[in-house]
């Protein structure tokens, strides 16, 4: 596959997020893999940019650097002009509450925590409680009549729906999923993706999505193409 031209690859200085000479290996036995490779990438604020590629071509993980889940070996990623590379987990963790959501194919819900309990979290966390704003998400996503229910009491589609509440009641910056379709049926992925699309423009957030999906690529504003851990098309 033929990398983009060098001209396509620069950084917009405007973006709201931005990750320039990205590089990370991961140590497998006695070998050392290089899972991304000298990566530039952007995103707008409000943007919807989808990142797509075959299993192994550095998706997630690009997604976990920008994200300020991992560190990467070599390269920075910026938020709103902030360093993250450059923080300790404390620092980071600020951020994440603040300017991040997060949205995982396996919900990643707290098991003891009721719908109502786990879309605040968020907000209980960073000392902002905001009951009124957990309210109008509950019925946003229409599970006012789950809103005391525990994640194993509820079908895939309404954990789903429950975790795309809880990544926006912050109203963050950008929200990143990591194929959050990928648990659900083809019915149940189309709703929870228009719920988190609406939701989305509502709150202003840039969203990035790793998906292997064709459909939700249809719906974003951008789609980067990865290849064995580069960029190939964006």
């Amino acid at each position: 596959m033929t990398l983009l031209p060098e001209s396509q690859s620069i950084i917009k200085q405007d973006a709201l997020l931005t990750g320039t000479e990205l590089n990370k290996t991961v140590h497998v036995g006695e070998q050392t893999l290089s899972i991304i490779k000298d990566v530039n990438i952007h995103v707008n604020a409000g943007e919807f940019v989808v990142i797509m590629g075959k299993s192994g071509s550095g998706k997630s993980t690009l997604l976990g650097l920008l994200a300020a889940l991992d560190y990467p070996d070599s390269g920075s990623v910026e938020l709103s002009g902030q360093v993250l590379s450059n923080l300790d987990e404390d620092a980071l963790a600020v951020i994440r509450q603040r300017d991040m959501g997060f949205v995982f194919q396996s919900f990643h819900l707290l098991p003891t925590l009721t719908v109502a309990e786990n879309i605040a979290f968020p907000l209980d966390i960073a000392r902002r409680p905001n009951k009124a704003r957990v309210d109008t998400l509950i019925d946003a996503v229409g599970l006012g009549h789950r809103r005391n229910s525990l994640p194993n009491q509820l079908s895939g589609g309404e954990q789903q729906r429950t975790a795309v509440a809880r990544a926006l009641v912050s109203q963050p910056k950008i929200v990143f999923a990591d194929e959050p379709t990928g648990n659900l049926d083809e019915q149940n992925a189309a709703q929870v993706m228009q719920l988190l699309l609406d939701l989305r423009q509502q709150v202003g957030s840039a969203l990035v999505v790793v998906t292997h999906d064709p459909a939700l690529a249809a719906m974003a504003d951008r789609v980067i193409t990865m290849h064995d851990g580069r960029v190939v098309a964006s």
